[in-house]
């Protein structure tokens, strides 16, 4: 595999998330499960990893768009995403790379 960690999710919910709870959100590799995640994020950030839960998204019931030039069928991106634990006291800071 190439790589495994795509990049970090940072929206308001994942955000708030890795400040009150110790959790970080991440877009991994589809094939990837979660016992590389888990090695992966260890290795990258240098962490000791709890849990890790995944989840799929995309792919489903194609959205159909009427245009100009007729009615276009189109599926969304499928990717999945991981949200990862980290053990008490530690903490992954994701702006330092930017």
């Amino acid at each position: 595999m190439n790589t495994i960690i795509k990049k970090p999710l940072i929206t308001e919910k994942a955000t708030n998330d890795s400040e009150v709870n110790n959790r970080f959100t991440f877009v991994v590799d589809r094939r990837a499960n979660k016992i590389e995640i888990r090695k992966a994020v260890e290795n990258m950030y240098g962490v000791t990893v709890d849990t890790v839960r995944t989840m799929n998204y995309g792919g489903g019931k194609p959205s159909v768009k009427y245009t100009n030039r007729g009615i276009v069928e189109q599926r969304s991106k499928r990717y999945k995403k991981a949200v990862v634990t980290v053990a008490e006291g530690e903490t992954i800071d994701l702006f330092t790379n930017v």
